[in-house]
This record gives structure tokens, sequence and C-alpha cells, in this order.
């Protein structure tokens, strides 16, 4: 009986998380404009630093969550009034690894510095329509 219990809390605390942070997915999801999106957070060596995660867009900002997270709140958040694409380019390396296949990396410059996103094909269409989108006005980074 004791073994039962013990497979059945095992069986719960793997499962309550799993559904935790699908129900959060599904949730962001819910508002529409979410795609999956890849975001380098740190800048290393050999294709390192990606994490997956999903992005939202929220009027002028892309608001970043970690896709294995219970955060409701965005890890990063990215104004198009703040971003110019510097290049687009393939996955080179040990990033193909990193990365889910068929996306494309896009190097962009912002005033708080350089920013690596990978998306697929139709979700990069529309960030870049998103992204020339901006408002009159709205000043880009040097």
């Amino acid at each position: 009986m004791l073994t039962l219990e013990l497979l059945l809390g095992v069986v719960v605390l793997v499962l309550v998380p799993f559904l935790a942070v699908s129900l959060r997915r599904r949730l962001l999801a819910r508002e529409g404009g979410a795609i999956e999106v890849s975001l380098r957070l740190k800048d290393r060596r050999h294709g390192g630093g990606w994490v997956l995660g999903v992005g939202r867009y929220a009027g002028d900002d892309l608001q970043w969550f970690r896709v294995f997270s219970l955060s409701p709140r965005p890890r990063r958040t990215l104004s198009r009034r703040d971003l110019q694409v510097r290049c687009r380019r393939q996955p080179k390396g040990p990033e193909s690894l990193a990365l889910l296949k068929g996306v494309e990396v896009i190097e962009l410059v912002s005033t708080t510095g350089p920013v690596q996103i990978a998306l697929d094909p139709s979700a990069l269409t529309g960030f870049l329509a998103w992204l020339e989108a901006r408002p009159p006005g709205a000043t880009l980074p040097a």
C-alpha cells in the first residue's frame, strides 16, 4: 500500500508542473499574436545561450516568456520603437543543434544592446512586418 501511495505521489509531482506549464502556454496564446521564438540570453561562444520561448505581441512590444517557466510576467520585452535589424542568417555550427529546425537567426540592435532571436519563416515574416509598421517618429538605435 505504501509503495502505491509513493508511486502516486511521484506521478503527481511530475504531472502537476507539466500541466501548469501547458496551461500557462495556452493562456499566453489565447490572447492572440503568440509565436514560438528563441532568444539568446547569453552571448556565449560555440552557439550556446539560446532559450526557447513564446513571444506575444502587445501593441508596440514583443513580450518574451520562457517556455518552461510558471512566471506570468515576460522575461524580456522588446519595443519595436527601439529595434533595428542588423542582419539575418542561418544558424551556424552548434547553434543548429540548440535551435529548432528551419529557423532563421535575426540579429537586432537596440539602445539596450544587441539582441538575437530565432524564428521560423512564417513568424519571421510577421515579425518583420510588425517591426516595419512602427509608428511615425519612432527613434531608431544608432
